[in-house]
């Protein structure tokens, strides 16, 4: 195991993790947030110091919270209901009904009787 320590531009932190390999720049790693939930993080920069001990060096890296995942969450919109179990519905755009079997691929094929001549 490599401990690194991982510098985080989003809350401004710093800690030392365990990884099995050294991340690169661009991949994404998901990591624990102050409050307890796990969200994706993006490699910014891998840089390498010397240790104080020895002819060892130490990997560093800069992680900042993923584009489109969210630190806090957003307040609703000005005239959003909320219903049941804290769902919000917008007064514009209601619900779908879900289909029986949620995933499409496991329905029979259907004849096209419609194209037939």
């Amino acid at each position: 195991m490599i401990e690194i320590e991982v510098q985080n531009e989003t809350h401004q932190t710093q800690e030392r993790l365990r990884f099995a390999t050294v991340p690169r720049i661009g991949e994404g790693l998901r990591l624990r947030e102050p409050d307890g939930c796990w969200a994706s993080y993006d490699v910014l920069d891998v840089w390498y110091q010397k240790a104080e001990f020895g002819d060892v060096w130490m990997p560093y890296l800069h992680v900042c919270l993923t584009a489109g995942e969210s630190v806090t969450p957003a307040p609703a919109p000005a005239g959003l209901a909320p219903q049941g179990g804290g769902a919000q519905v917008h007064p514009l755009h209601p619900p779908q009904a879900r289909p029986a079997t949620p995933y499409a691929s496991l329905n029979p094929m259907q004849e096209n009787t419609l194209c037939r001549t």
